[in-house]
């Protein structure tokens, strides 16, 4: 008995029509003297596609499927189809060469499909990966918290490889951004690799996936960043992602580890980093204080703390508080981290020699009123800012000390002349960066016990008691968690400050070479909350927490 079977007959039917129009493509070629292609034997370059919209590709019936140093191939099912004439000029108009072949219609859709394969960014040639569009607009909306981006991200991981690698990557950039993740971590372990986001200043677990996706990921992230391939060393890159109208800055850096690169993505986003100088939590007579100094046509005013503690934020604070259209400021940072209007900013480049000092000696040719240096790192540096200042200029930068007055041994250590000093320092500051406790979640508790003792130590060493006013010594806060900070308990960031102003008790002892110690001693008569003293402050206030405060400064320390 002969049994029929359908779907076999039907493929054969279809296999059979496919064949004729191979057949009939390839004498079509012929006749129009266009080489023939079958591009389902032919592997399509992925990122080529994008020089053209999939409906556009589709209404011209043509598809791109490589590009090499600026030459396209293209495969076309009629090279006189009007519409495929119109296409391929307009590729032309783009700077493009074209290399044309004659394809079948399963020839197209091989290569069409494979616009589903695309995330919906694009990289442009200067490393930018656009995500512009109203589509990943509505993506981003729908990454809120770290459970949306474990969902999103699980999700893509159960498709097919092809594809999913792109997309892993926007989510996770979608999600730091949406999070305001300072940093993204990926970390491989022997069997799998961690993610972590640095969320105010805290890494947090997001979750773990397979290393098989994460070399697929890791060479994605290469090749947006500019970074060879087939090196597994330290290298460092960058590209920016395109929200609206702002540019957010990734910078990539690989660190070779035990079982592969570790990846740290540095997320520039100028929404964070361009915070008004009454929003950074400064108090008021420090306020007042900085309001004075800036008025100062010339002099330097420095900025002191470790990596991550909002220098520049700072920093670019001052400079907005003073800009007018009267005034030339030039900044001179590492990297451009805030794009401000009316303002020359420029880059320093190790590579090309291009350093703070050289961008300071350029900066000073082009007679500025205000400049900005991103850090102070070496003798000549330092001797050029504090001559600048000297001359007319007022001068901003910052230095890697840990308190305000650590600022003066740290200088005289650089090689500058302490009896200049005196002369081209308006003030130094010093600031660390705490959480600021969620207001939706937040708990009153009663303060007691070595709390207590630690709070009332530190307030009995403020003189000024008109910063106490209205104080509640009897409670204190702690964090708890909801929805609305991602369960940590704290949400968003404020600074804690000290400083000291140039005076001539500062400036007497500033000649003899003194201590960090010493240096305290004499700046205490100018009634200025030290780092300590704001911290506590803030925590009476219920602004942070006293563990939050213990994190980031040393309270026993008096």
């Amino acid at each position: 008995m002969v049994v029929f079977d359908e779907d076999k007959q039907n493929k054969r039917i279809d296999d059979l029509r496919k064949q004729e129009e191979e057949e009939l493509t390839q004498t079509l070629s012929s006749k129009y003297g266009v080489p023939y292609l079958d591009l389902t034997a032919v592997p399509i370059n992925i990122d080529s596609i994008r020089v053209i919209t999939e409906t556009e590709a589709r209404e011209a019936q043509v598809a791109v499927f490589n590009e090499v140093d600026k030459v396209l191939s293209v495969g076309a099912l009629s090279p006189e189809n009007p519409k495929t004439v119109e296409a391929l000029n307009k590729l032309k108009a783009k700077g493009y060469s074209v290399e044309l072949f004659m394809v079948s219609h399963a020839s197209l859709e091989k290569v069409w499909i494979r616009y589903k394969d695309l995330s919906y960014s694009f990289e442009t040639k200067s490393g930018a990966l656009d995500i512009s569009n109203d589509q990943i607009t509505e993506f981003l909306s729908q990454v809120q918290t770290i459970p949306d981006v474990q969902k999103l991200i699980q999700e893509v991981l159960s498709m097919k490889k092809s594809y999913r690698i792109s997309r892993i990557m926007e989510i996770i950039l979608a999600g730091a951004i949406a999070t305001d993740a300072s940093d993204v971590h990926l970390e491989p372990e022997e069997s799998y690799v961690r993610l972590r986001y640095r969320l105010d200043g805290i890494l947090t677990d997001i979750l773990e996936f397979d290393l098989d996706t994460y070399k697929l990921l890791l060479s994605r992230l290469k090749l947006v960043s500019n970074l060879k391939l087939n090196i597994g060393g330290a290298q460092d890159g960058r590209f920016s992602i395109k929200i609206k109208d702002s540019e957010i800055e990734i910078r990539t850096s690989l660190l070779p580890g035990a079982y592969s690169e570790s990846i740290v993505l540095r997320v520039l986003n100028p929404k964070s980093i361009g915070t008004p100088l009454e929003d950074l939590g400064i108090n008021k007579r420090l306020m007042e204080m900085i309001d004075i100094q800036l008025k100062k046509p010339n002099g330097m005013m420095l900025n002191t703390g470790p990596t991550g503690s909002g220098k520049t934020t700072t920093l670019y604070a001052f400079i907005k508080r003073i800009h007018t259209p009267e005034i030339k400021i030039i900044t001179i940072e590492d990297p451009i981290e805030y794009h401000l209007p009316g303002i020359v900013q420029t880059q320093t480049d190790e590579k090309k020699d291009y350093t703070f000092a050289e961008g300071l000696r350029s900066a000073l040719r082009q007679d500025p009123d205000v400049i900005m240096v991103g850090e102070i790192r070496d003798r000549e540096t330092a001797e050029i800012a504090i001559n600048s200042s000297l001359t007319g200029h007022l001068v901003f930068s910052t230095l890697h000390t840990n308190n305000a007055a650590g600022t003066f041994p740290r200088l005289i250590d650089l090689g500058a002349n302490p009896k200049v000093l005196s002369s081209a320092i308006n003030m130094v500051m010093a600031q660390r960066l705490v959480r600021k406790l969620c207001p939706a979640c937040k708990k009153q508790i009663d303060l007691a016990g070595d709390d207590k003792k630690t709070i009332l130590d530190i307030l009995d060493t403020i003189k000024d008691k008109s910063y106490l006013e209205g104080l509640d010594r009897s409670h204190i806060f702690q964090a708890v968690g909801c929805d609305k900070c991602h369960n940590i308990g704290y949400k968003g960031r404020t600074g804690i400050h000290e400083a000291i102003v140039m005076d001539s008790d500062i400036e007497k002892i500033v000649i003899e070479n003194p201590s960090e110690r010493e240096i305290e001693k004499v700046a205490s008569k100018q009634n200025l909350l030290n780092l300590n003293q704001d911290g506590v402050i803030k925590v009476l206030q219920g602004i942070t927490t006293l563990e939050e405060l213990r994190r980031v400064v040393d309270v026993e320390r008096q």
